[in-house]
C-alpha cells in the first residue's frame, strides 16, 4: 500500500506527535508498505531526503516554540506525490501540513484519514489572550477542518469526547499510539543508577520523584512545586527531579526558589531521546499533575521503566493507571501526600506496582498501535473502492 503521512513537524525528536509517526513509519516500512512522510523545512529550501519530503517555510515560533509555516502551497514535490498517486493519506497536524494532505487527497481521490493529537484549549492563552474565545475558535475550526476527513482517530476516549462536543460526526476510532519499548527494557545496573545519581548530586538516602517532559504551564508544574514542599515538612530525604526544557523552566526555578524547596529540586534539562529511560530509572514514582495530556506517553514510558505513578486524576490515565495496583490518581493535595507517604513507605508495593506498570506498558508497544492503524487503511481504502464503483454505476 502507499502510504502518505503529512506532519507540520518531523525533526524534532522530543515532541510527541512526531514520536507517533516515526514509530508508525517504521512499523508500517517494516511490513513491505511503501511510506512517505510530507512535513515542514528547517529552513527557506524545499527538498527530499529518502521518504521524507521537507516543503521550505518560515517560523513563527513567536506563537508557539518550533512552529513554522509554508512559504507556499504550490511546488516540484507536492506535484511528485500526486502522481505518486497515494492509496491513503493520513494526516497528523490540523494546521499547515493539512492543507497539503486534503488537496492532494481531493486531487487523487484517496481517502484523508486525520489523528487529533492536541487539545488545544490547554494553549490557546499562547496565542489568544481570551480563553473564551480561543475554545469557541478551537470549536470551530476544528469542525471546518475536519469535516472532509473519511475517519478521525483519537489517542484516547478523553479526545474522542472533546471532538464529539465540538459537534464533529465523523466516525471516529480511539487508537493509542504505540511507543518504542525496546529502550525502556535496557536496565541500569545498581552501580550506573548510583554513579548517575551521584553526577546529579542526588543524596544517596533520599527517594525522588520524578517528572519528565516539557515545561510549559499547561504542564502544571506549580502544583507540583507547592505540593512538594508541604512534603518536605513530613520528610525531608526527598528529591524532585525534573527532566525536559520549554518556556516555563525560568518561572518554575524561581517559584522552587521562593518556596525554599532550591536545595532539594533539580533541573535536569532536555536529555537526548536515546537516554531518557536511564532518567526513569532513578526514580521511586513518577509525577505529574497535567490535565492537558490526550494521551500522556511519558505516563506509559514511566511504566514501561517499572515505575509506580502518582498523577492528577484525568481521564487520559484510564488504561495507564489501576489504582492501588501500579499508581495512584489525586484531586488534592491531601490525597497527593497520602498517596505519596504509601509509595515511598512502602518498597514491596513499589516492588509489585514496578510490575504491573511493566505489563500495562507492554499494550502500548507500537506493533500493536501499527496492527489497528493498518487495519483502518485497508478498511477505509475497501470503503472508497467501493464508493467509487458506486459512483461509476450511476454516471453510466
Amino acid at each position: 500500500m502507499k502510504i502518505l503521512i503529512t506532519t507540520d513537524l518531523f525533526t524534532t525528536s522530543t515532541n510527541g506527535v512526531v514520536t507517533s509517526v516515526r514509530n508508525l513509519r517504521d512499523e508500517l516500512k517494516n511490513r513491505g508498505h511503501d511510506v512517505r512522510i510530507l512535513t515542514l523545512s528547517g529552513d527557506r529550501d524545499s527538498y527530499q531526503d529518502g521518504d521524507v519530503y521537507y516543503v521550505k517555510s518560515i517560523s513563527i515560533g513567536s506563537i508557539y516554540p518550533d512552529v513554522r509555516m509554508p512559504i507556499s502551497y504550490r511546488n516540484d514535490l507536492i506535484r511528485e506525490l500526486i502522481e505518486w498517486k497515494p492509496d491513503v493519506i493520513h494526516s497528523q497536524c490540523e494546521f499547515f501540513s493539512f492543507q497539503f494532505a486534503r488537496r492532494i487527497a481531493k486531487l487523487t481521490g484517496a481517502p484523508l484519514i486525520h489523528t487529533y493529537h492536541t487539545l488545544y484549549e490547554q494553549y490557546i492563552t499562547y496565542v489568544l489572550p481570551s480563553e473564551r474565545f480561543g475554545n469557541h475558535m478551537v470549536r470551530q475550526l476544528s469542525r471546518a477542518r475536519l469535516k472532509s476527513v473519511k475517519t478521525i482517530i483519537a489517542p484516547t476516549s478523553k479526545v474522542e469526547g472533546a471532538l464529539r462536543g465540538y459537534g464533529l460526526d465523523n466516525e471516529i476510532q480511539v487508537v493509542p499510539s504505540g511507543i518504542a519499548l525496546e529502550q525502556h527494557h535496557c536496565r541500569l545496573s545498581e552501580e550506573e543508577r548510583r554513579e548517575k545519581r551521584q553526577l546529579l548530586e542526588i543524596p544517596e538516602d533520599h527517594q525522588v520523584l520524578l517528572n519528565l517532559g516539557r515545561l510549559g504551564t499547561e504542564k502544571n508544574l506549580e502544583e507540583l512545586l507547592e505540593f512538594f514542599s508541604v512534603a518536605l515538612l513530613h520528610n525531608q530525604k526527598l528529591t524532585f527531579l525534573i527532566v525536559g526544557d520549554g518556556p516555563d523552566k525560568d518561572n518554575l526555578e524561581h517559584m522552587a526558589g521562593n518556596l525554599g524547596i532550591g536545595a532539594h529540586v533539580i533541573f535536569a534539562g532536555m536529555v537526548e531521546p536515546s537516554e531518557v529511560q536511564e532518567y526513569y530509572q532513578l526514580a521511586d514514582v513518577f509525577v505529574s499533575a497535567s490535565t492537558s495530556e490526550t494521551q500522556g506517553l511519558t505516563y506509559i514510558e514511566a511504566a514501561a521503566n517499572g515505575l509506580p505513578l502518582l498523577c492528577r486524576k484525568d481521564d487520559c490515565l484510564t488504561d495507564v493507571i489501576q489504582e492501588g495496583v501500579n499508581g495512584y490518581e489525586y484531586t488534592s493535595v491531601e490525597e497527593f501526600l497520602n498517596k505519596l507517604k504509601l509509595i515511598l513507605e512502602n518498597a514491596e508495593w513499589r516492588t509489585s506496582a514496578g510490575k504491573h506498570s511493566i505489563k500495562i506498558a507492554e499494550t502500548f508497544d507500537k506493533s500493536h498501535f501499527a496492527d489497528t492503524i493498518e487495519a483502518i487503511y485497508e478498511s477505509v481504502k475497501e470503503d472508497t473502492m467501493k464508493e467509487d464503483i458506486v459512483i461509476e454505476e450511476n454516471v453510466d
